[in-house]
């Protein structure tokens, strides 16, 4: 009777334990969150997981140490990646452990293996501890019964977690933000589950292998360039949130006309060019623009370009550049951790990618004069004789928002343009006064690289619209009927080269994807089986890309580039 009182104390006084630690591990995760949805949130969640877990081990406290440790141990690691690489955790990180920043994090920080270890020396022994003094629920039933209710049990668990996770659920609030919102704000644990539906990556319809042979087989040697090694540099700027401000009817005034979207002796193509996203995403621009693939052939998993998409490309601009001699490099605007940047160029086939902390610079706050005069630097350091380099450049001077005061502009974009509200005036007065000064940078560009003898090709491009703040989709443009449809998603681009070629051909609309076909064009180099198709489905499409006019082309094309080509898998 000793024995059985002792342990029937025991047992309460460890259940008593484990709940207390419990509670610790929801203030310590749940209610870590920011807004009271989200609490509620991870608190379903982890409560879900407790009940699976006392019906799998029949025991009360293993099941709330275990599942609150569970919850304590991922939002550590979460803290981890977001304190020493500025980056959310995502599924993904786990799913490509082996080649994520979290291995370089433990490289670097070498105290970290001492934690790890620790954790595994200690842990073992205390949940021996508790699995042997614990309140055992089920003991007294016969097998076949506790076998039923420990199925049940599981079951509502089960359910319970699933209910949680349903979009539409009681919690369809946290899966209906922006990806944008689920990138950048401190909901750590919200995010990642939430990101387990969001990623999820669905291959585009294909056609049969006949018909894309058929359809695709004379692409399969690729085509030889125009132009001999030395191959020309080749420098790339993607121009955050930029866009033409001619094209809109209140913007008249000079200032709406700049330099940069003009054509001169040197240009070799530019027009109106179809991007993916609306007021943010550039991510899924650059993965476009690299790989010649609109993410949203992928379904909703495709805004999460860097994480879920970049670790299966097989083939892409950079890529290709090096396959033919280049040194490959970006310079970047950010943390290189900042969306998986660093993990996402170096899958796109970058050798190296210079960060804000390489560079030198304050992250968010670059001109990009400060931009490309850092690419100025790092291309006469890293330029060798007879090695063609291909930069590409990102910005951010037009990051939104932009409703600066007023009183903080210069003096000639105060209340510039007129006919409009307060709101939207002060958005594109603040948009006029950045532009002025990245197409003062542009120049500045063009004379380090094109007024030279070294063969070069520059491109620049918008990534996507801004949105000052939802509002620019109200406002009049000149816009074709045809293109109507797409008048929030366009932007522009522009390929200039200092040697004699060939104008590229032009398009009433050109899809974003199509840009490094254009670019492998305008520097007369060989295109392989790849990007021959891309640039045949170009032509036949007349530059549109997943909206193609003829029917089956697109099925028959990504058959033959995923299927015959594994240029994704």
């Amino acid at each position: 009777m000793r024995r059985i009182s002792l342990h029937v104390t025991r047992a309460r006084v460890v259940s008593l334990c484990a709940l207390v630690f419990f509670a610790g591990c929801l203030a310590l995760t749940a209610l870590r969150e920011p807004e009271p949805m989200q609490q509620g949130f991870i608190a379903g969640l982890m409560v879900s997981t407790v009940i699976v877990l006392l019906f799998v081990f029949a025991r009360v406290a293993t099941a709330l140490v275990v599942g609150g440790g569970l919850f304590v141990a991922l939002r550590f690691i979460s803290e981890l990646k977001q304190r020493y690489l500025e980056s959310q955790l995502m599924p993904s990180d786990f799913i490509y452990y082996a080649s994520t920043s979290l291995v370089d994090t433990l490289r670097h920080y070498p105290h970290l293996y001492a934690l790890g270890i620790g954790i595994c020396v200690v842990v073992p022994p205390l949940l021996y501890l508790v699995w042997r003094w614990d309140w055992r629920v089920l003991r007294g039933l016969r097998r076949w019964p506790a076998l039923g209710v420990r199925l049940g049990g599981i079951a509502f668990g089960v359910f319970a977690f699933w209910l949680c996770m349903l979009p539409t659920g009681p919690f369809a609030q946290m899966h209906s933000r922006n990806v944008w919102e689920k990138l950048s704000d401190d909901a750590q644990l919200t995010n990642f589950f939430v990101n387990f539906r969001d990623s999820a990556v669905t291959l585009p319809a294909m056609a049969s292998d006949a018909v894309a042979e058929q359809q695709w087989g004379s692409t399969a040697a690729g085509e030889p360039g125009t132009a001999h090694p030395p191959y020309p540099d080749i420098v790339q700027v993607l121009e955050e949130s930029t866009f033409d401000p001619s094209n809109y009817t209140v913007c008249t005034v000079p200032a709406c006309h700049l330099a940069m979207f003009q054509t001169d002796a040197r240009t070799r193509g530019t027009g109106v060019l179809r991007t993916h996203t609306f007021g943010g995403g550039t991510w899924v621009s650059e993965f476009a623009t690299l790989t010649g693939m609109p993410q949203d052939i992928f379904g909703p998993g495709g805004m999460y370009a860097p994480f879920v998409l970049a670790p299966h490309v097989h083939d892409a601009l950079a890529l290709q550049l090096r396959r033919l001699g280049y040194l490959t490099i970006a310079i970047y605007p950010t943390d290189g951790a900042f969306i998986n940047g660093r993990n996402a160029y170096t899958a796109y086939g970058f050798d190296h990618l210079y960060d804000v902390n390489e560079l030198g610079l304050e992250e968010w706050e670059e001109t990009d004069k400060q931009m490309f005069d850092a690419a100025k630097r790092v291309y006469d350091k890293v330029k060798k004789p007879g090695q063609p380099v291909f930069v590409m450049i990102l910005t951010i001077n037009q990051h939104g928002p932009h409703d600066d005061p007023m009183s903080t502009l210069p003096v000639p974009f105060q209340n510039l343009l007129h006919g409009l509200k307060a709101t939207p005036a002060l958005n594109f007065d603040t948009y006029l006064a950045r532009l002025h000064d990245s197409d003062v940078a542009m120049s500045g560009l063009e004379r380090d690289f094109l007024d030279r003898e070294q063969p070069t090709v520059l491109v620049h491009f918008g990534d996507h619209q801004p949105s000052f703040d939802g509002l620019i989709r109200g406002l009049q443009r000149s816009v074709p009927a045809p293109l109507q449809p797409y008048r929030d998603y366009l932007t522009y681009y522009m390929i200039k080269s200092n040697f004699a070629g060939p104008t590229l051909p032009s398009y009433p609309m050109l899809d974003i994807a199509f840009l490094p076909g254009m670019v492998l064009q305008a520097a007369g180099l060989p295109r392989d089986p790849y990007f021959s198709a891309e640039s045949g489905l170009r032509t036949r499409c007349n530059g549109l890309y997943d909206d193609c006019a003829i029917p089956g082309l697109i099925d028959s094309y990504h058959a033959w580039t995923f299927g015959r080509l594994h240029v994704y898998q």
